[in-house]
């Protein structure tokens, strides 16, 4: 929806992350794989492997398909699926981590590991719930409470599940954790409205999306 992606471009505009490509329900192998070549923010050695491998991992299980909301930081790109706001500002946050890290292609293999990968995980989750509760209202912090809170129970239930055969199931176990904190934390949150703000950009129509500081493709 265009809430969804206004709010993905205000966060991403609002941290200058105007490198950044979005791609709404976007099937773009060719793209991914140029931006992969471009992306000189991470060292060729890390592109030329585990980035290669996340590009043919994309082309041959096309999101649109298999779903999963995503950041690759070897292409520096977001690809969003599903219609949730405080979604599409976590996958943001994870592009403002990589983007503040000076070794990006280390800090991606390293934290791209089970157990390891719960540290980034979690930083852009709570960036995300801080941006929500900084410029929008009680009731978008709220929702992000149980929606990314749940997310985060089946990263940890998932990357304990790497070491066992029952890695689905405690993915899925884990968010029920996840529900009665994010429920527990949504219902001390104090009413308020939205806090007035200058909105410095609009999501721009498709047409217009290439020309636009903040490249938001949607194929919908």
């Amino acid at each position: 929806s265009s809430a969804t992606e206004s709010n993905l471009v205000q966060y991403l505009a609002d941290n200058e992350l105007r490198e950044v490509k979005v791609r709404l329900n976007q099937y773009a192998p060719g793209g991914e794989w140029s931006r992969l070549f471009r992306n000189r923010g991470v060292g060729a050695g890390w592109r030329y492997t585990i980035g290669m491998l996340s590009c043919l991992f994309y082309t041959v299980l096309p999101g649109r398909i298999f779903g999963g909301d995503s950041y690759n930081p070897y292409t520096d790109s977001i690809s969003l699926y599903s219609d949730i706001p405080s979604i599409a500002i976590h996958e943001g946050g994870h592009a403002k981590d990589f983007g503040q890290r000076e070794y990006r292609g280390t800090y991606a293999f390293f934290y791209g590991l089970p157990i390891l990968a719960l540290y980034p995980e979690g930083k852009a989750t709570g960036d995300a719930i801080g941006y929500i509760r900084t410029y929008q209202s009680s009731d978008d912090e709220k929702a992000a409470y149980k929606i990314l809170y749940p997310a985060y129970g089946t990263y940890i239930g998932g990357s304990i599940g790497v070491f066992t055969t029952y890695g689905d199931l405690l993915a899925a176990a884990g968010a029920i954790p996840g529900h009665i904190a994010g429920r527990r934390k949504a219902r001390h949150v104090e009413d308020r409205p939205a806090p007035a703000r200058v909105t410095t950009v609009e999501a721009p129509p498709p047409a217009a999306a290439l020309a636009s500081p903040t490249h938001v493709v949607s194929d919908h």
